[in-house]
């Protein structure tokens, strides 16, 4: 039940006029407000092999009309959108999912946007389809294990524009600037007004490191992060983020990427992903204060099939340009504390936060609830390229793989690095394997540990064997090696990805 409070503050237009969550939208309630509302078009949205929403434009002439396209959605050709389904057997349907609705904020003419689910010819779910996939997997984790899985990422984008002299950019200082010498910190911020009107939970947003001119333009990084939900919920969010950050850009007349390498020796992009596991309500990553059991076994799972999982979260031949020593990005296969050059981070969780806030604000003498944990763990290989369904889908099997195996917490207890040693030490680096250096040597780990995705039908052999094939077309194995210190090929590497899912 959701309180009155909580539909005040919640910036989805739905949520305010229905008052109720988003989950517990009907078709009814969609009816309801669009004829309330005035809205004169709908909009399915839904994603293909390319990562990148696409679009279906409705104008409803009557209610009878409006519940047809509500109840049955439509019919479209999956060649075009899957590389997976050949065009003589091509129909697939697209069925709206209520839950996902939010008013356009671009156009002139009221619109309802929606996200769509696939179906086959028989009208059961597309056992290939991206968002299938995650929900077979979450379906099943949910069942064996009586945990539900949150997560939520971090997207940082670069925004590129023509180079001005006042207040320029200094090189790779741009960490947290405000304007003006944040040039787009306006853009950010409208960003996420409109990813919160969408039903997006922000946590926050800010500029990042990279900042640099080079060539005439000016390249400032931006961050934005959102909030812990249910992980196919935490899909949406990044999708609909990237869509409305890429529109704002084009409004503003400034380039917009999420590319993992803008340019070679500066600062790339991630898109880390915070993890965390729930119970009746409680975050199971902390016991007694310290990293849990169940945390340091979904932490072994990961790392445990982490060669494979870049296959999903690194997909072009970029991101093997950002996954290099020094730039705060991971190599190695190992976890640890606050450690940003390790794969697996815990970051700091809020521990003691009311004697914090008490010391900081002495004349505040009212009594303090005690916060829920808010523990995360942070995988940070991933960047903007990842095909995000099957990524998270992954991360999900994944998880479950680490809270049955034997030996996880051994695992995890033999991967854990001490910053210090870490840092000072390099034999004890060169005892931990690394990950893959290309998209190439992504795809055959994925071949390697292809059965532990496979199981149960999660993911479709087809599926895997699509992705291998993908990856392989780059023919990018030894890369980095065949372009040291040809800058002109590297930069027209950079500019082929620019524009990544």
């Amino acid at each position: 039940m959701m309180k009155n409070n909580d539909i005040q503050m919640n910036q989805n237009e739905l949520v305010q006029f229905l008052k109720k969550p988003a989950r517990d939208f009907t078709r009814e309630d969609i009816i309801r407000f669009i004829e309330a509302k005035g809205i004169a078009m709908l909009n399915f949205r839904y994603v293909s092999d390319d990562g990148k929403l696409k679009s279906l434009n409705f104008v409803p002439f009557s209610r009878d009309h409006l519940e047809s396209i509500l109840t049955a959605g439509e019919r479209v050709d999956g060649s075009s959108l899957f590389s997976f389904i050949e065009s003589g057997a091509s129909d697939i349907y697209v069925i709206p999912r209520y839950r996902t609705a939010f008013v356009n904020p671009f156009t002139e003419l009221p619109t309802l946007e929606i996200l769509c689910s696939f179906y086959n010819n028989e009208g059961k779910p597309l056992e290939s389809a991206p968002e299938y996939i995650l929900r077979k997997a979450y379906t099943r984790f949910t069942k064996n294990t009586g945990y539900r899985f949150k997560a939520f990422g971090e997207l940082e984008y670069y925004i590129k524009s023509f180079h001005e002299d006042l207040y320029p950019l200094v090189d790779q200082k741009g960490y947290h600037q405000s304007k003006p010498f944040a040039k787009f910190e306006d853009l950010r911020i409208e960003a996420l007004e409109l990813c919160a009107k969408a039903g997006c939970r922000i946590k926050y947003g800010h500029s990042e490191v990279g900042s640099f001119s080079k060539d005439g333009e000016d390249f400032e990084q931006h961050e934005i992060e959102f909030l812990p939900v249910e992980i196919d919920e935490a899909v949406d969010q990044l999708l609909i983020a990237k869509w409305i950050i890429r529109i704002l850009g084009a409004e503003y007349g400034v380039e917009v990427s999420f590319a993992p390498k803008i340019t070679v020796g500066k600062a790339g992009s991630g898109m880390h992903i915070h993890m965390m596991l729930e119970k009746d309500g409680e975050n199971m990553m902390v016991e007694e204060g310290k990293l849990s059991s169940v945390a340091r076994k979904m932490i072994a799972g990961i790392l445990d099939l982490s060669e494979s999982l870049t296959a999903f979260g690194n997909t072009i031949p970029t991101s093997y340009l950002r996954l290099v020593p020094h730039q705060e990005a991971p190599t190695n296969i190992c976890w640890g504390d606050r450690n940003r050059s390790v794969l697996i981070r815990v970051p700091l969780g809020w521990n003691g936060a009311t004697d914090m806030i008490k010391d900081a604000n002495p004349a505040d003498t009212a009594e303090y609830q005690k916060m829920p944990s808010k523990q995360t763990v942070e995988l940070r290989s991933p960047d903007g390229s990842a095909d995000i369904y099957k990524l998270f889908a992954g991360l999900v099997v994944a998880t479950e793989h680490g809270l049955r195996m034997d030996n996880a917490l051994k695992k995890a207890e033999e991967l854990y690095v001490d910053y210090n040693i870490f840092k000072s030490q390099t034999d004890s680096r060169k005892k931990l394997k690394s990950l893959p250096a290309s998209c190439w040597d992504s795809a055959e780990c994925l071949l390697k540990q292809r059965e532990y995705y496979e199981k149960d039908g999660v993911f479709p052999a087809g599926v895997i064997d699509n992705v291998v094939s993908r990856l392989k077309a780059h023919d990018d194995k030894g890369l980095s090696e065949r372009l040291y210190n040809k800058n002109e090929e590297l930069s027209a590497l950079v500019r082929k990805f620019l524009h990544c899912s």
